[in-house]
């Protein structure tokens, strides 16, 4: 058999010799080529399986991913898709992969694949369309991960009822990871589905529509606008915002927190050749500290702690992450508070701390943590959290008949914490979560099984992790700190809950696959794991 090209149904079909098969281990993963596009070439119990070579959240090869009995797991942040299939089966991704033929034939490997989708690499699983005789209508409030991926799920799951979703923002749902990651993103290149997409799916999105209150008894909610809306199913994916500084002077012109593309525009205009500061040395903090760097003419962070990320991530991971930024010029006043922001006619000058020491500053960028978008449910029966999160349990459903919740608003039970319930305020939990409330919205009772993973990145390196290390005891250190490469284990109890690191993919992806396995992994083990030494 040799290469061959044809037709079926318009779309140019492809087949190609690969490789041989004697040539490819049990479990192992291959990038072969199929008309100059990568493809992933899996054998797993003696047979082979294709799909997409690069993943479709951000084009990472797959074939640098984990392999799990059945599913791939991307090296970079963790989405995991099934080697049949090719279907989705661990976020962050909105697209699944493209699955293609594979035969063998006299000891040779062939793929056949339709080259639209070897250029494309991404698969929309198929999608029900609306049907304007079907009552039914589930009310989505927000148009971020959790209502985009619950909007997409019910469709392919066969709801063909009415699906709105409503923002108060102006945007479409778009990537609000990059908007520190990418300072100054344009709304348009970070937009996760045009405004086709969403109409040819019947997704309706109201935009600049800010809902106020819920009437539970009877199904409607009501916005600031005067208008409500009935609904038959409910989700609240409202999301956070960021914590307000209180101190003097806040409210000075040029005092900036980052919650909008129109948010990272202002701030990165405002630094350009400025003098910035930025409150508090968390995620969003130390992300937009490394975008302004080589931008603003200075930059220093100020952290009440005594080191960056020393509550999320620990001392050894903050201190590696302060050494990347000031390798930039980035300067750190830890243990330090804002007493005062001063100003000259209505802006900011200079950021005076509790010391007396004094900053001078163009613009200032308050980075100190968020909260959950709840207030519009004071004096209703659904069940806050402290933080002011909406309880859920793990078929995301509110205390309240129909009503559901996810994303950063929301407070869930988390397996690796012993089923205590926390707000986690992840991009990937997001779409799990809705995906499982839209399953549940149908009645599928589906609990969320899933292991927390994210990323940050600095210096144009990306620090991963997953799992939940709240509460850790001990920690397991693998590779070297000061070299920019290593793993780090979280433990609580004897047992790893979390793991983090720089420059050794794809092991954190390997342990979340383990984490969620639900096979614990000891101190014993992580200390004799081994890792690749280049």
């Amino acid at each position: 058999m040799e290469e061959e090209k044809g037709k079926a149904g318009g779309d140019t079909l492809v087949t190609q010799p690969v490789c041989r098969a004697d040539e490819v281990h049990d479990g192992e993963v291959r990038e072969v080529e199929v008309a100059g596009y990568p493809v992933v070439l899996v054998r797993e119990h003696l047979q082979f399986w294709a799909v997409g070579g690069r993943c479709p959240h951000a084009g990472a090869p797959l074939s640098k991913g984990y392999l799990a009995p059945g599913r791939l797991r991307c090296p970079w942040h963790g989405a995991c898709f099934n080697i049949r299939t090719g279907d989705i089966e661990e976020y962050p991704t909105l697209d699944c992969l493209p699955a293609f033929k594979v035969a063998v034939d006299g000891g040779q490997v062939y793929i056949t694949a339709r080259l639209k989708d070897l250029e494309r690499s991404r698969r929309l699983k198929a999608m029900s369309e609306r049907n304007p005789l079907n009552p039914q209508t589930v009310l989505l409030l927000g148009a971020g991960p959790a209502s985009l991926t619950c909007a997409e799920t019910l469709r392919q799951e066969g709801f063909t009822g009415r699906i709105i979703m409503v923002t108060r923002e102006a945007h479409l749902p778009y990537d609000k990871t990059k908007l520190s990651k990418e300072i100054g993103a344009k709304v348009e290149d970070i937009t996760l589905r045009p405004e086709s997409f969403l109409d040819a799916h019947g997704i309706e999105v109201w935009r600049q529509k800010e809902v106020v209150s819920i009437n539970l008894d009877g199904k409607t909610a009501q916005f600031s606008d005067g208008t409500c809306q009935a609904y038959d199913n409910l989700l609240i994916a409202t999301g956070s915002s960021p914590r307000r500084l209180k101190c003097p002077g806040s409210d000075l012109q040029n005092v900036c927190s980052l919650l909008t593309p129109e948010d990272s525009s202002q701030i990165l205009k405002l630094a350009m050749g400025k003098k910035a500061v930025i409150i508090g040395a968390s995620f969003i903090g130390m992300e937009v500290a490394s975008s302004l760097a080589g931008k603003a003419s200075s930059i220093e962070v100020v952290e009440r702690g005594h080191l960056p990320y020393h509550v999320a991530l620990g001392e050894q991971v903050g201190l590696t992450a302060m050494k990347m930024l000031q390798a930039q010029g980035v300067k750190f006043h830890l243990e330090a508070e804002v007493a005062e922001l001063q100003g000259q006619e209505g802006k900011v000058t200079q950021v005076v701390l509790g010391s007396g020491h004094k900053i001078p500053a163009d613009v200032v960028v308050v980075g100190i943590g968020v909260v959950p978008n709840s207030t519009f449910l004071q004096g209703n029966s659904i069940t806050l959290d402290r933080s002011g999160a909406v309880l859920v349990d793990l078929f995301m459903r509110t205390s309240a008949p129909s009503v559901f919740a996810a994303g950063d608003v929301a407070s869930f039970p988390v397996a690796l914490l012993d089923g205590k319930s926390i707000p986690i305020c992840h991009w990937q939990i997001a779409q799990a979560h809705g995906h499982v409330a839209a399953l549940n919205i149908l009645q599928r009772q589906k609990e969320l099984h899933t292991v927390p993973f994210f990323w940050t990145r600095l210096q144009k390196k990306t620090i991963r992790y997953a799992g939940c290390g709240i509460g850790y005891t001990d920690t397991v250190l693998k590779g070297n700190l000061d070299q920019g490469k290593f793993l780090l284990f979280y433990l609580r109890e004897g047992f790893v809950t979390a793991v983090a690191s720089l420059n050794f993919d794809p092991l954190v992806s390997m342990v979340a696959e383990v984490l969620l396995s639900g096979r614990r992994i000891s101190k014993q083990e992580a200390e004799s794991m081994e890792v690749p030494k280049t």
